[in-house]
């Protein structure tokens, strides 16, 4: 991981808080693969639209590791702040978690900030789980076995579409959270340990923020700090990865925290020595390669898959 961090600053690439959002993305997108295992080959990736309210249609694409049988499927909201990332710089990870668990996966570009703040994203990422779960037969998914998931800002999308399924009745295997943003202001332990980084910083996370949701009042809404939501009771199992030398660590073990306090069954793994976005640097990496594995062997279990 240091040697991963001393080449990253070696690279001297500005860093994306000093940029335009334009830019910004430009920049992830340019970076996004270089860390990753190689892409995986499947016999099934389709692009497709998913409606949303006010008439959208939600840029998604479609992975399966075979045909011919409905599978289990999992929705995958891409990390990024709110303001970065896209269906392509995560379209390996969704290869690998499609390949490793034998589950369809749904990866969805919702709408980023600053042109849609919150919550454009939540929306967007509910309205895709509603439609999946309402069409997943037509996919050729099993709509008894579903399941959402996601990391960083896409985590707490995650969570929140969680509670969301809870509330409409809508029954879900796994939520697969990984350093899932929580808190309503970043004021955690690990906050201030790891604001100077290394890979994400105290100034990243504030601009990311200020993009997504300026309003300080509004970021005690639950659906931007699930760990203010009023209960977790009845809430899928939670499969949750951390990386111990992230701001985001104290948040998501004090969600898997809340999530058991109200009974609700939490496999929470902190990988040691790693940074956040760490997921995505399998070649580097090997603690990246086996979250690969343990996200895939909880999705497994989940859905009932030997």
């Amino acid at each position: 991981m240091r040697s991963v961090v001393d080449r990253m600053a070696r690279a001297g690439r500005p860093p994306l808080h000093t940029l335009t959002p334009a830019e910004a993305r430009a920049a992830y997108e340019l970076g996004a693969g270089v860390l990753e295992v190689p892409k995986a080959a499947l016999p099934r990736v389709e692009d497709l639209r998913i409606p949303a309210r006010g008439g959208l249609q939600l840029p998604a694409r479609l992975y399966a590791p075979e045909t011919g049988r409905a599978l289990p499927l999992l929705l995958y909201l891409h990390g990024g702040g709110f303001t970065v990332g896209s269906v392509d710089t995560h379209d390996v990870l969704c290869r690998e978690l499609a390949r490793l668990a034998g589950c369809m996966v749904v990866s969805l570009g919702y709408r980023l900030a600053p042109e849609h703040p919150f919550p454009s994203a939540s929306d967007d990422a509910w309205d895709a789980l509603a439609w999946v779960a309402a069409n997943a037969a037509r996919l050729g998914a099993d709509p008894a076995r579903l399941a959402v998931g996601g990391d960083s800002a896409g985590g707490t999308l995650a969570a929140v579409g969680a509670i969301l399924a809870r509330d409409a009745g809508l029954p879900l295997a796994l939520q697969l959270l990984i350093y899932p943003g929580t808190t309503a202001h970043q004021d955690t332990p690990s906050h201030t340990e790891f604001a100077h980084g290394p890979v994400l910083d105290r100034a990243a996370i504030g601009w990311f923020f200020d993009q997504y949701i300026p309003s300080r009042a509004e970021r005690e809404d639950w659906r931007f700090a699930p760990l203010l939501a009023p209960d977790v009771d009845g809430v899928a199992p939670a499969w949750i990865g951390l990386a111990e030398c992230d701001p985001l660590v104290d948040e998501g073990v004090a969600y898997g925290d809340k999530l058991r306090a109200a009974g609700v069954a939490v496999d929470l793994e902190i990988y040691r020595g790693v940074t956040h976005e760490f997921i995505k640097m399998g070649r580097a990496i090997p603690e990246a390669r086996q979250a690969h594995q343990d996200a895939a062997h909880a999705l497994r279990a989940a859905f009932l898959i030997d």
